[in-house]
């Protein structure tokens, strides 16, 4: 049965409207110690415990955490902490419109891929590129009628050539910077990982990545905002079977 749910987010805009929303607090004493930057909110959504980690804070430039280092970090150590029956990867993404994507939409995985980690050697090939499944949720994607598709990771807000020729090969239908790192610490418990992204640019599309995400950041966190406690009460209770 799913009674304990954490939540993984990259940076405060997406998840402080969830924190609000379900009345979580900071965990005092901190669940995690310094010096790792994290910080946890902990609190109930019905009969659900629900817990979010946010990567925090650069000390040195003061911008929020993202990529795939402080990720598999901030769920590591938060996984150790609160010990959930599922991870959900939360945050904003760039859709390809290819696979269906517009602004404001709500994905949810069905896999994760590395996009920019290419290592041409026997057998690191396959290391590098990642590929992870999700957990599936037919019944969960359905009743909320939220698209699917492959999630793809990268350390870099743009991309190269080579990185579109790998999200392409994989069919991904949201780029972002943080799934994959989720997903490999994920495997190290064994924990089920969901992936909810909500989409702030076009990548295929013809305008600026870092112009659109500025953009519509907000719009997409209230998207966020307004779909997880849903899938949170769809998973209350339930075994994973049954999602």
């Amino acid at each position: 049965m799913v009674q304990s749910v954490l939540l993984v987010f990259a940076m405060d805009a997406e998840a402080q409207p969830l924190i609000q929303a379900l009345g979580l607090t900071e965990d005092a004493p901190p669940k995690i110690v310094g010096p790792a930057p994290c910080v946890t909110f902990s609190g109930q959504h019905g009969d659900l415990q629900v817990h979010v980690v946010w990567n925090g804070k650069d000390k040195d430039t003061g911008v929020d955490n993202v990529g795939t280092v402080p990720a598999s970090l901030s769920t590591y150590l938060a996984v150790m902490a609160f010990k959930p029956d599922v991870v959900i990867s939360a945050g904003t993404a760039g859709g390809f419109k290819a696979q269906g994507a517009a602004i404001g939409d709500v994905f949810l995985g069905t896999a994760v891929i590395n996009h920019d980690r290419r290592i041409p050697l026997p057998s690191f090939d396959k290391y590098g590129i990642g590929y992870s499944l999700c957990l599936a949720t037919p019944k969960l994607r359905s009743h909320l009628g939220l698209k699917q598709g492959v999630v793809s990771s990268g350390n870099s807000l743009d991309y190269t050539d080579k990185c579109m020729e790998i999200m392409g090969q994989h069919q991904v239908a949201v780029k972002e910077m943080e799934a994959a790192a989720i997903a490999w610490a994920c495997n190290l418990y064994h924990v089920p990982l969901m992936c909810v992204k909500a989409v702030t640019d076009i990548v295929d599309g013809d305008r600026p990545t870092s112009e659109e995400f500025l953009e519509n950041l907000h719009a997409a966190a209230a998207a966020l905002q307004a779909t997880l406690p849903r899938v949170l009460t769809e998973m209350a209770g339930k075994k994973l079977s049954e999602l």
